[in-house]
């Protein structure tokens, strides 16, 4: 089918997506008319006029405003939504959806709640949960909900259902494990490569860690540091435990012991936001008065702390994402990290936009072709996990950002080096 497409939020990465569907050519044309939509409209426009294609629009949403929502959808005959703005804006987007009969993608889920009196041991309220608990609801409506679809969660997802079909006859982890070696020559201070409300957000909240028998609990903040040997000439990495959707998604679907989620956040980062947090300045909910106005924290300094498109513009480096898997295959013990790896200036030089931004962004794109040709549906709320992993792998070197796979140390890699000096011979 043509897929009619409301993409609110023309930030980094909903400004990828354009921009990748745009690239693409004739293999993009599955979309049909994509509206570009923000709160600030001039956003909008100057990324439609910079693609210079009369399917992209730009148009003015609040994503506060069910109503601002309902009257674009209804213009343009919008099919599905791809959400692209934080993550506090997720429930009315989702709502929303549900209430047009139209499918609904994010790339980050409704938000967690902490334990009131054991934040950092028993899980609460889950990244997630919100749009979980209301599956029967989209199932019997006959419509889908895609969660967490960009690269962590998204792309690791398939990661972990690919090594479920195709490289394990058992697993026992599923770990993702995000690193980079950016540096931005020149630059004085930590800087943000993301968007800094969604990192304060997952950084400082408690991490999630999924075990078999024991369910989802939580540890301190950047807890279980690890060094962690990343590929394409990255190397090791210091990784620590962060909140993160995959932790939540993998174990409803894939069946394993054990799932983690680490990133190399450097430590004067970690520094920088136990300081935000310990001043208050890492608050969300809680406004504050300034003259007429009130604002929270956290919003005060998105709008102050450099932007991070604008420092990611001089940063050189690539980042990795991807997915350890470890179990057994043919009766012997393996371990694989499937990864994609994306260099900041290619990105910024073919969509504008930051690698980290652009990794995000293609995610969706990919899962948006395969909903459109009918190729992923389920109907309900669904991760990407719970999908045939192999056209989205397929489409990843289509989409020019190709996976790889690094079989490390393990009984099964031995047995595979024997059989080539066995065949060498």
């Amino acid at each position: 089918m043509d897929m009619k497409l409301l993409i609110i939020g023309t930030g980094g990465v909903g400004t990828s997506v354009a921009k990748i569907i745009k690239r693409a050519g004739k293999e993009g044309e599955w979309a049909q008319k994509v509206v570009l939509s923000d709160y600030n409209v001039a956003r909008a426009e100057a990324v439609a006029k910079d693609i210079g294609d009369p399917r992209f629009v730009p148009e003015k949403i609040d994503a506060r405003s069910a109503d601002s929502i309902k009257e674009v959808v209804k213009k343009h005959g919008i099919t599905w939504v791809l959400n692209t703005v934080e993550p506090e804006f997720n429930e009315n987007i989702f709502d929303t959806c549900y209430e047009l009969g139209i499918g609904y993608m994010d790339c980050a889920m409704t938000l967690s709640k902490r334990h009131p009196e054991k934040p950092f041991e028993l899980a609460h309220i889950k990244l997630g949960d919100y749009q979980f608990e209301r599956h029967e609801a989209w199932k019997n409506k006959g419509i889908m909900a895609l969660v967490g679809s960009g690269v962590e969660p998204g792309m690791a997802d398939v990661f972990a259902a690919y090594a479920q079909k195709h490289l394990f006859d058992e697993i026992d982890e599923i770990n993702v494990r995000d690193g980079d070696n950016y540096d931005i020559p020149g630059y004085e201070g930590v800087a943000f490569g993301f968007s800094v409300w969604t990192t304060i957000e997952e950084c400082l909240n408690p991490p999630h860690i999924w075990e078999k028998g024991k369910g989802w609990f939580t540890t301190e903040n950047f807890s279980e540091p690890e060094i962690f040997s990343f590929p394409g000439g990255i190397g090791d990495v210091e990784v620590i435990n962060v909140e993160h959707e995959e932790v939540m998604l993998v174990p409803r679907v894939i069946d394993c012991n054990r799932v983690t989620f680490k990133y190399g956040v450097p430590r004067e980062m970690r520094q920088l936001l136990l300081n935000l947090r310990d001043v208050g300045m890492a608050e969300a909910e809680k406004k504050i008065k300034v003259g007429d106005s009130e604002i929270a924290p956290r919003d005060f300094l998105v709008k102050v702390v450099p932007d991070p498109q604008e420092v990611s513009k001089n940063m050189v480096g690539k980042g990795c994402a991807g997915t350890w898997v470890t179990g057994t295959k043919d009766g012997k013990r393996r371990s694989v990290y499937l990864y994609q790896i994306a260099d900041n200036q290619e990105c910024i030089e073919k969509y504008g936009t930051n690698s980290v931004v652009a990794q995000t962004a293609v995610s969706p794109t990919i899962m948006l072709e395969l909903i459109a040709k009918d190729i992923w549906h389920l109907e309900g709320v669904h991760g990407p996990e719970s999908f045939d992993p192999d056209p989205y792998i397929e489409r990843l070197a289509k989409y020019e950002f190709p996976a790889g796979m690094e079989e490390k140390d393990s009984e099964y890699a031995e047995m595979l080096h024997q059989k080539a000096l066995l065949a060498v011979k």
